[in-house]
């Protein structure tokens, strides 16, 4: 009686087997019986053999877990995955799922069991030691290799050693000052060099919480050891850079409040990761009213006016961020923005960051008044004569063109500039598109009030 295995149960690979071994026996024959054949056919044998051995391998592997699917206990399958579970962990219901399958599940964003459909208290998954024990003693009366629990990698490269060592981290968070900043130092150094381990930290509802306790707690009695505030803070950052973990970051409700008090009273280093985080968090939409609205932007605009170069650049991108919906551009408009920044453009200070964020800022009525109030004017129009950026440029005289049409007052110094240095002609013949659209938008204007002019 002919033996059945899983190529009979699957045409294609029994037509690919077929079709192998054809082609097998045909470069035999003419090495065999040709005395004078190619190398090149050795060649073709041998990669035909390895052809059929990755498919003789395939048929094993599918062979045994198709002996897995069909000989094993159902309390042995994992119900999303509906085969034998390998790293058999427990879900806040109390249900069993193999972890790669439950992960998966909660990262595409779900918070429920997906056997009981009850709402789940936390995603912390707990190994299931018990389940665990008697798979490994089914698959060795099977013949089957079962993997080590501890050097099962999931996918994203996490150990179940890994993940104990986190949840050990996030404990000493709570424990004396020596332990806190022992594990907020090695927090700060796994999150920066282990993608896996920001992952970590979306699993819980409560790892966050852990993290910022030292703070939380310390904040209350208005004393924050400096080292172990740049370490959490930073830990901070770091897991802000990772895209699943930007809401939850966000909306964990001690997150902002912390970020803005280590703006304010950190160490440089410390202020300038919290700026870095706001800029990574605010990549989101619903992340940048969040943080509008919690008052972010005041101590933000504040270490801009202190002016630390460490600090600067930060704060600058995430300024430009934030003011890209309208709410926060014009909290920002309300926080003095406007004078901090025409200050630091005037002093040279990072003026393509700062005029990017100022061409923002000039959509606001307030602002463009303020413009033209502290002497935007010959400022913009001095860089545009000095600068060879043409981004530079090009923001300028959007800036320019704007106060030009709500501040008469304003249309004697561009005249003056124009008769002077030429400075909007020659923006319209060599800029950007924009540029010289906005240019030629003032110059039509001149033409006419002087038009008028000689009219009346």
């Amino acid at each position: 009686m002919a033996k059945t295995g899983v190529f009979d149960s699957d045409p294609t690979l029994m037509a690919k087997a077929t079709e192998l071994k054809k082609e097998l026996q045909r470069l035999v024959r003419l090495i065999v019986d040709d005395e004078d054949y190619r190398t090149e056919m050795i060649d073709q044998a041998r990669e035909t053999l390895s052809a059929l051995r990755e498919l003789k391998m395939k048929k094993r592997s599918l062979s045994l877990k198709l002996r897995e699917t069909l000989l094993c206990p159902e309390e042995y399958k994992c119900p999303l995955s509906k085969e034998l579970m390998r790293d058999p962990v427990v879900l806040a219901s109390g249900q069993t799922f193999d972890r790669a399958y439950i992960q998966r599940w909660l990262k595409a964003g779900n918070r429920t069991c997906p056997k009981t459909q009850q709402v789940l208290s936390h995603t912390i998954l707990t190994p299931n030691y018990l389940i665990r024990e008697m798979i490994s003693q089914w698959c060795k009366c099977q013949g089957i290799e079962m993997p080590n629990p501890v050097q099962y990698v999931n996918e994203e490269g996490i150990s179940e050693a890994d993940r104990d060592h986190f949840l050990s981290l996030l404990e000493k968070m709570s424990a004396t000052l020596a332990e806190q900043k022992e594990a907020a130092k090695e927090l700060r150094l796994l999150t920066k060099r282990m993608p896996s381990f920001r992952a970590l930290f979306g699993e819980s509802v409560d790892a966050i919480p852990q993290l910022l306790s030292p703070l939380s707690e310390s904040n209350s009695k208005s004393v924050i050891h400096p080292n172990l505030q740049e370490d959490v803070i930073t830990t901070l950052l770091n897991l802000s850079i990772h895209d699943n973990n930007k809401k939850l970051v966000a909306e964990t409700p001690m997150v902002i409040p912390l970020l803005m008090e280590a703006l304010r009273s950190g160490t440089i280093e410390t202020r300038s990761n919290a700026a870095a985080a706001l800029f990574t968090l605010s990549a989101l939409d619903s992340n940048k009213e969040l943080i509008g609205k919690s008052g972010a932007l005041k101590p933000l605009i504040d270490l801009l006016d202190e002016g630390h170069a460490l600090a600067m650049k930060d704060v600058a991108s995430a300024l430009f961020n934030l003011c890209i919906i309208h709410e926060n551009n014009a909290r920002a408009v309300r926080d003095g923005a406007v004078k901090i920044i025409l200050k630091k453009i005037a002093d040279g200070v990072h003026v393509d960051e700062l005029l990017a964020i100022f061409a923002m800022l000039s959509t606001n009525q307030r602002a463009v008044q303020e413009m033209g109030d502290l002497g935007a004017v010959s400022c913009l129009l001095r860089i545009i004569r000095e600068s060879t950026c043409e981004r530079n440029k090009e923001n300028c005289i959007a800036i320019l063109h704007t106060i030009f049409l709500n501040d008469r007052t304003k249309w004697r110094a561009m005249k003056e500039e124009e008769n002077t240095y030429g400075t909007i002609s020659k923006l319209a013949q060599d800029g950007t598109a924009r540029a010289k659209r906005k240019a030629n938008g003032i110059l039509e204007r001149l033409k006419r009030a002087v038009n008028i002019t000689h009219t009346a």
